[in-house]
């Protein structure tokens, strides 16, 4: 196996990058759901995603590997977020018409927080075929993790939580996120620190939010969502 090398992400890797996390939604349900008019849906993604790893540029860390195969957005979360006006004000520039289903998933993620100090990975894009890749880019994150005695919280995308890269990295399902209207689910990952095997017991159960609305703090206040 070629040597992955893995990296710290700058600006100039923006424009490989973000065609790379753009993929990863439309090739999954999440992107129909986020952008239903197919015709539309290519170039919408785009622009969220090169939103999503700017934010993380400036915001948290971005690592990638060498060959920019693989890419993963991080941030650490010490305290429950609050939803940032920013963020949503950067979403509706860059979407136009299409920044309201963006913001409603965003509203679905915040309400679900887990409630203790963890590192968020906001969003994991690997290219067909460097799975192995992703492995070691992720490993290299938790060692510092582990270091620090941090876990680790991610949502994936897909329908099949106990497989995949962050089944392998020792990341367990919780239960899910169902997206209304009509939409997936999005199951929470969690990992924990080492030597606690400590599981997330305090998540929240599964969620159903109607739109314009979230939960904060345990109250049920207008929605202004942010990446975290």
């Amino acid at each position: 196996m070629t040597r992955v090398v893995v990296c710290r992400a700058s600006e100039a890797d923006l424009d490989v990058l973000s065609p790379l996390v753009a993929e990863s939604l439309s090739v999954g349900p999440v992107g129909g759901w986020l952008v239903p008019e197919a015709t539309e849906r290519p170039q919408v993604l785009r622009r969220y995603a090169r939103l999503l790893v700017s934010w993380g540029l400036r915001h948290g860390q971005v690592d990638t590997t060498g060959d920019r195969s693989a890419v993963a957005v991080w941030v650490r979360r010490v305290e429950v977020p609050v939803p940032s006006a920013g963020w949503m004000y950067d979403l509706q520039q860059a979407l136009g018409p299409f920044a309201s289903r963006f913001a409603l998933w965003h509203a679905y993620l915040d309400a679900v927080v887990p409630p203790v100090p963890h590192a968020y990975l906001a969003h994991l894009a690997v290219r067909p075929g460097h799975e192995d890749a992703a492995r070691v880019l992720l490993a290299a994150h938790h060692r510092v993790l582990d270091t620090e005695g941090l876990p680790a919280y991610a949502e994936c995308l897909g329908g099949r939580p106990r497989e995949g890269v962050l089944a392998g990295c020792g990341y367990t399902p919780r239960s899910p996120i169902l997206l209304e209207p009509g939409g997936p689910a999005l199951w929470r990952m969690w990992r924990p620190a080492p030597d606690t095997g400590r599981s997330c017991g305090e998540f929240p159960p599964r969620v159903r939010l109607r739109r314009g609305v979230t939960l904060l703090r345990g109250r049920v206040v207008p929605s202004r969502p942010g990446p975290c």
